[in-house]
């Protein structure tokens, strides 16, 4: 099978995004993980699926498969991605692009140069919703993990996250602590790990390991959680600048019942044809 593929990035997530619209497209897990190797394949953090829309009011259907062939329900960097990519290859003109994934359906908002404002949906909090283990829902949880002593907050965006508050991310122990939270009990879909560290009321800095990934350079959902952690803190006021290895995300939320919106770039890098 010849599969004709863009490679994109959003601050230095990158993605394999694949038109399903006008070619047929039939992935494996074993198919993604030889594509998504950085030695063997093209490479990649996620594969992107495009789909036609399943429902007459969306415009798109948008699946995401992470490098270890696993298929999750959201991708904030890979949205922006998304909205960039049936831009620019005419499969649609319009600036505001509805898609539905399997966590809902998001709004993609082309704006100025390559940016791209996403609508990424009201977060969610409740264990079951996360989903992870536990009847009441709290603002930081503790869990004795490695010998220590850590505390989370836990979020869902479409995807679940935890939270972890420290003071430098720099020499935070995301090699260590990510992998062991990823694949705790308490989250019997895993989880993705991120670290925050607090610089102002407006300003944070941030890395993410994510489940099926590992750490990757950004992460759009990731950034979305952790303000949204980091407001229900006290700590942060409604609009933040969130720093990652790869570049910002503005994130903003005004609370409870309400959407938080993420902006930031998408960019092709190049294009090609591969066969599987």
């Amino acid at each position: 099978m010849r599969l004709k593929f863009t490679k994109m990035q959003g601050l230095g997530n990158d993605f394999v995004v694949i038109d399903g619209v006008r070619q047929k497209v039939l992935l494996s897990p074993e198919k993604i993980r030889w594509m998504a190797d950085r030695h063997f394949g093209i490479g990649c953090d996620q594969v992107l699926l495009v789909e036609s829309a399943h429902d007459a009011h969306a415009d798109f259907r948008y699946r995401i498969f992470n490098a270890d062939g696993s298929e999750v329900a959201q991708c904030g960097n890979g949205a922006r991605c998304f909205a960039r990519f049936v831009r620019d290859q005419g499969l649609c003109l319009k600036d505001e692009i509805q898609v539905d994934t399997d966590a809902g359906r998001l709004i993609l908002r082309l704006v100025e140069q390559d940016q791209v404002i996403v609508n990424m949906g009201v977060p969610r909090h409740l264990p079951s919703e996360i989903p992870m283990q536990g009847d009441v829902e709290h603002v930081v949880y503790p869990l004795d993990l490695e010998g220590e002593r850590v505390q989370f907050g836990a979020v869902s965006m479409g995807n679940p996250h935890a939270i972890v508050v420290c003071d430098n991310i720099d020499t935070a122990p995301v090699e260590r602590l990510g992998p062991t939270l990823e694949r705790h009990p308490l989250f019997p879909e895993r989880v993705n790990v991120g670290f925050i560290q607090i610089l102002s009321r407006e300003e944070v800095r941030l890395r993410v390991f994510e489940r099926g990934s590992g750490e990757t350079l950004a992460c759009g959902s990731g950034a979305c959680a952790a303000v949204v952690h980091g407001i229900i803190r006290g700590q942060l006021d409604p609009v933040v600048r969130v720093h990652l290895p790869g570049g910002d995300l503005t994130i903003s939320w005004a609370g409870r019942g309400s959407p938080v919106m993420m902006q930031g770039p998408a960019a092709s890098v190049f294009e090609g044809v591969i066969i599987i």
